[in-house]
């Protein structure tokens, strides 16, 4: 995929965050990585979504460096190159600060498995991360934030909860290009906005049984998956 190609597919995806009612003014990020050119191309830093154009995406390489671009890339790049060193499944990452999933993230709280619509996306609860310390906030704040999401996931497979939860901040989503990555984010979103109103119902409402959300999940995902139309 040449430079250009990247570029397209990541102003795409920044902008399918605001069709969808993701983003608002410079709020979140979207980036997709070339494996074979060791490059990933990311939103500008503070560019709105209304002014920003597929040109203006900003080519790094994964030691953080700017390979092709006029502008400084996100700040949240440390984070997204982390993810990519350390998730080799993953093509493409989105960060929001959509509503649902950061009231989450600011009660610090994992999304529990509710019912069949998280179960059908991910396997097990939505994880809140852990709190970063004063020492990790006043060092390499945006490359400890991928770290804090990488702990969470020792041992866990990213491609089987492609979301996760920033304690006090916000969510990161993932898939197998950006594309895929804001699906996942408007995804979140939604499954973050029903877990919000089932509790609300009811406090005390149950996560899902383990047999059926391990039914949705893999007839789906799993090795005999039979959800959908055959490839």
């Amino acid at each position: 995929m040449s430079f250009t190609e990247l570029k397209r597919e990541v102003y795409g995806g920044n902008m399918e965050l605001q069709r969808r009612g993701l983003v608002i003014y410079t709020f979140g990020n979207v980036s997709q990585i070339d494996r074979d050119k060791g490059v990933i191309a990311i939103k500008p830093s503070g560019v709105s979504y209304d002014q920003m154009k597929a040109d203006d995406m900003v080519i790094v390489d994964l030691e953080n460096n700017i390979v092709e671009g006029s502008m400084r890339p996100s700040s949240d790049t440390k984070t997204h190159v982390h993810l990519y060193r350390h998730f080799d499944s993953i093509g493409g990452v989105t960060h929001t600060h959509s509503t649902y999933a950061t009231a989450w993230a600011q009660a610090k709280q994992s999304i529990p498995c509710l019912g069949t619509t998280h179960a059908d996306y991910v396997h097990g609860d939505i994880t809140c991360t852990r709190e970063l310390t004063d020492e990790q906030v006043n060092g390499d704040y945006e490359l400890e934030t991928g770290i804090q999401i990488t702990d969470a996931y020792q041992d866990r497979d990213p491609k089987a909860a492609p979301m996760v939860i920033v304690a006090g901040h916000a969510p990161f989503t993932w898939g197998k290009d950006a594309a895929q990555s804001v699906y996942h984010a408007a995804l979140l979103e939604e499954i973050a906005r029903m877990a919000y109103l089932t509790r609300t119902l009811d406090p005390h409402a149950a996560e899902l049984k383990k047999a059926v959300m391990d039914k949705h999940y893999l007839r789906k995902h799993g090795k005999n998956a039979y959800y959908g139309q055959s490839k």
